[in-house]
């Protein structure tokens, strides 16, 4: 009697042994797949002369991954970053962006700074039908299937603060800017517009990238006399420049500068009152007033410090993770090849006003805005669109060809 009831303990026993472990297996298999993460590729130089306005960008990215993960990831997954230091070398970023996608199984790119390294990336994500979400205004005269581009193209900032600097600044301009593929097809456009204006390109100079000695930039500009400079440098040389000027004794007030790769960001490394009064052209500064532009600068100062500032491409490189969640969240799937047609249908409410992705080009629809720099490093909104603006990405006055051509005698 009593070995039955032994047995039958025992039998009992073993069946809620096996009931759990049928329910751990069960679990296990249901949240295995929420546990593996979903990883994305961070391209962007955190050494060399880009790193000064590059390496910000990846807390933006990283704030955007944060809250993400914070509301369940895409559908249960969590999403983990894989940040690369490009070096300020295109080509050393086009190799770490094969190695991303080809050893590390990251499911989109978020990245680069210059058309160089923009243009050295391009075809490794075409070549694997990949994704790579670009924040920076640039030159235009490009469209890929395989790019998302979340910044600015010329007629959604350098047309308007050309046409603005030309009505209220005078007729004679020095153009000035860094060494490679943006400045100067961006000033092949900017020399049309001054000619068609009526207007004049005192002088044009073009420096290696995160060139310092700007003695020679001085003494030209004094021979030239022009009534403002529009600047395409990039990197360190914009610090190097407004300090010159700053040394000279040349403020705002005498000669205008009106920057395209100026932020907050950079104003943030110079001492304060070295670029006050000068100009930029971005769809987003951090001194917009409206709801969601408190929360985002609200929630990065929160996360980052309070003395952080945020700029244009930051705030292009956050949208774009956001993009590309709600891509991926409405398919259930982060496969490269699905999310791209999705993401042509996106609109969202962002910090910069109501964005949304033109699908011809991938390029966005986003509202322009010229700012002049203050003491404290913010800027004042002195004009801006009254709408988003259309990109486009190929200007109306030359056929594709034309552009294409100019852009390859300036690479």
């Amino acid at each position: 009697m009593k070995a039955a009831m032994k047995n039958l303990y025992n039998r009992k026993v073993a069946l809620v042994l096996l009931v759990a472990l049928v329910l751990v297996a069960l679990l296990v298999l249901k949240r295995g797949p929420t546990a593996v993460p979903i990883k994305i590729g961070v391209l962007h130089s955190l050494t060399g002369t880009m790193a000064v306005s590059e390496a910000p960008l990846v807390d933006a990215v990283r704030l955007a991954v944060e809250e993400a993960n914070e509301t369940g990831g895409v559908n249960g997954r969590p999403i983990e970053m894989v940040v690369v230091d490009c070096r300020s070398d295109a080509g050393f970023c086009a190799g770490e962006a094969e190695r991303l996608i080809t050893h590390e199984d990251v499911q989109a790119l978020f990245g680069c700074w210059t058309s160089s390294c923009r243009k050295a990336v391009k075809p490794v994500v075409e070549k694997h039908h990949h994704l790579l979400f670009y924040p920076l205004q640039y030159e235009g005269l490009e469209q890929s299937l395989n790019i998302v581009y979340t910044g600015a193209v010329p007629n959604q900032q350098i047309t308007p603060m050309v046409l603005w600097a030309l009505q209220n600044m005078g007729k004679r301009v020095y153009l000035l800017g860094s060494d490679y593929i943006f400045p100067r097809v961006a000033n092949t456009l900017v020399n049309d517009i001054v000619k068609a204006q009526g207007g004049q390109v005192s002088g044009e100079r073009y420096l290696a990238l995160g060139a310092s000695d700007m003695s020679q930039v001085l003494q030209d500009i004094a021979v030239q006399q022009p009534d403002f400079v529009l600047s395409t440098l990039n990197g360190g040389s914009n610090r190097a420049f407004f300090s010159a000027l700053h040394e000279a004794g040349i403020s705002a007030k005498n000669l205008p500068v009106f920057s395209t790769s100026i932020g907050e960001v950079e104003l943030a490394e110079m001492a304060p009152e070295i670029a006050a009064g000068h100009y930029a052209a971005w769809a987003y500064f951090q001194s917009l007033d409206n709801e969601v532009n408190t929360a985002f600068v609200t929630r990065f100062k929160q996360r980052f410090g309070a003395g952080r500032v945020l700029d244009d491409p930051m705030e292009a490189s956050y949208i774009g993770v956001k993009l590309w969640l709600d891509a991926a969240r409405e398919l259930d799937s982060t496969d490269p090849v699905l999310v791209r047609p999705q993401l042509a249908l996106l609109s969202m409410p962002a910090p910069e006003g109501i964005i949304s992705v033109d699908p011809i080009t991938m390029h966005l629809w986003k509202r322009v805005r010229i700012g002049r720099a203050r003491a404290d490093g913010q800027f004042d909104v002195v004009w801006q669109a009254r709408n988003a603006v259309q990109p486009a990405p190929f200007q109306f006055y030359r056929n594709r060809s034309l552009w294409s051509h100019a852009s390859k005698e300036e690479q």
